[in-house]
C-alpha cells in the first residue's frame, strides 16, 4: 500500500498510540474530580497545552475541542455574538475549508455581512489584500493559512501584523490545520487538529491570545473555564501531545518528494500542476490536472493498485469545491484534478510507483 492522501487525515505515530494506551490504563481519572487521579488527568492535561503553546510559540489559553470543525465554528459563532455591537462585518476568503465556510454561510443568513476575497485576485500579495478590506465595523478576519486542496500557503504571521496596526481591535482567527507544525502561525484564535499530525481524530484544539473574547457554542459542566464543557478526553489529549513532540522539526523530506513528483510528472503528457511553487505552496501538497481523465476515474484506477490520493477535499466529498474557482483554475482543470499529499514515510519509490500508474492510467483513459 502507498499512502499519499495525508492531508486528508495521517497514520497515528507509535507514539501517540502508546500515549493514549498508557493514558487509559493509569490517567482515566475524570480532570474534574478532585481526587488523585482526577489531579493526575489534569496534569497530563496541563502538559499538553503547554506543548502547544510551545509548538505554536504563542502564550494565551490551549480549549480542547473535538476538532478543528469545532474550533473553526466556537470561533466564529462566538466571536460573532461576543462583539455584535461593533460590528455586524466578517471578511474571510473563498478558498476556505467547509468547517469555515459552511459557518460564514450560517452567519451570513443569521444577519451578519460576509465578505469571501479570492486568492486569484492577489495572489502574490494577498495579506494587504485581505488587510485593505478590514472596514471600521468589521469584527474579525478568519484565514486558513495552507489550504487544503492546492496547498497555497498565506503568511498568516504578516496578515496579523498588517491587521493590527491598521486595526488593533480587530479580531484575526487562524485555520492552522494544515499548517501547524509546518510553518509559523499567528492569531488571535488558532485552530489545529491531531489527525493531521499523526495523532488521533476526535481530538483538536483552539488556542485564544489574552484578552480576546469569545461566547461558548456549547454549555454543560463547567469545564475549560466554561468556554467549552464536556468531560476532557485525557486518552486522546495525551495522543495529541505525543503527536506534537514526535513531529519533526526539519521537514526538508517533503522538498525532496514535491521535487520528484513534479520531475515525474513534468515527462507525463497533459498533466497541469495546480498547486503554487515556494514560497506560496507548502511541500508536502502538490495538485495537479490530467487532461481527458476525469478525478473519480483517475483516483479508483489507483487505487486498483493500492496508491491512495485525493480528488481534492476529502470533507468536499462528490461535492463539487469551490476553491479551484478561487484559485483561477478552470472547470475542466478542476474536473480532472488530484491531490497527492506526504507524509514523512513517504519514498520516492512510492513518488516513482505513483508515476508509473498515472502514465498507465493516462494511456488508458485518455481519449
Amino acid at each position: 500500500m502507498i499512502y499519499l492522501d495525508n492531508a486528508a487525515t495521517t497514520k497515528p505515530c507509535e507514539q501517540a498510540i502508546d500515549a493514549a494506551a498508557a493514558a487509559a490504563r493509569d490517567s482515566f481519572g475524570n480532570v474534574s474530580s478532585l481526587h488523585g487521579m482526577g489531579i493526575k488527568s489534569e496534569k497530563l492535561m496541563t502538559s499538553a497545552q503547554n506543548t502547544l503553546l510551545k509548538r505554536l510559540g504563542a502564550k494565551g489559553d490551549i480549549y480542547f475541542t473535538s476538532g478543528a470543525t469545532e474550533s473553526n465554528n466556537t470561533v466564529l459563532f462566538g466571536v460573532a455574538e461576543a462583539y455584535k455591537r461593533k460590528g455586524k462585518t466578517i471578511i474571510s476568503t473563498a478558498a476556505e475549508h467547509p468547517s469555515a465556510a459552511r459557518a460564514l454561510d450560517k452567519l451570513e443568513e443569521m444577519g451578519y455581512n460576509i465578505i469571501r476575497l479570492s486568492p486569484k485576485d492577489a495572489f502574490d500579495n494577498f495579506e494587504q489584500y485581505v488587510a485593505d478590506a478590514v472596514t471600521p465595523d468589521t469584527i474579525l478576519v478568519s484565514c486558513m493559512a495552507v489550504n487544503n486542496e492546492l496547498g497555497y500557503i498565506t503568511d498568516t504571521p504578516k496578515l496579523y501584523r498588517l491587521i493590527k496596526r491598521s486595526h488593533p481591535d480587530v479580531i484575526f482567527h487562524t485555520d492552522g490545520v494544515q499548517g501547524f507544525g509546518k510553518l509559523p502561525l499567528a492569531g488571535d484564535f488558532i485552530s489545529v487538529s491531531s489527525h493531521k499530525i499523526h495523532g488521533f481524530k476526535g481530538i483538536g484544539a483552539l488556542y485564544a491570545a489574552k484578552g480576546v473574547r469569545f461566547a461558548p457554542l456549547i454549555y454543560g459542566g463547567g469545564q475549560q473555564k466554561n468556554l467549552r464543557p464536556g468531560t476532557e478526553p485525557v486518552e486522546l489529549i495525551a495522543a495529541f501531545e505525543a503527536a506534537v513532540n514526535a513531529y519533526p522539526t526539519d521537514l526538508s523530506h517533503f522538498d525532496l518528494l514535491n521535487a520528484a513528483l513534479k520531475e515525474h510528472l513534468g515527462v507525463l503528457p497533459g498533466i497541469t500542476i495546480n498547486s503554487p511553487e515556494k514560497p506560496r505552496g507548502i511541500s508536502n501538497i502538490v495538485n495537479f490536472s490530467v487532461e481527458g481523465v476525469r478525478s473519480e476515474i483517475m483516483l479508483h484506477f489507483l487505487e486498483e493498485r493500492m496508491i491512495y490520493v485525493s480528488s481534492g477535499s476529502a470533507c468536499s466529498k462528490g461535492k463539487v469545491s469551490g476553491v479551484p474557482d478561487a484559485f483561477g483554475i478552470s472547470a475542466k482543470n478542476a474536473d480532472s484534478a488530484i491531490r497527492v499529499s506526504f507524509s514523512m514515510e513517504n519514498t520516492a519509490e512510492d513518488v516513482a510507483a505513483l508515476a508509473q500508474a498515472l502514465e498507465d492510467g493516462i494511456k488508458r483513459f485518455r481519449r
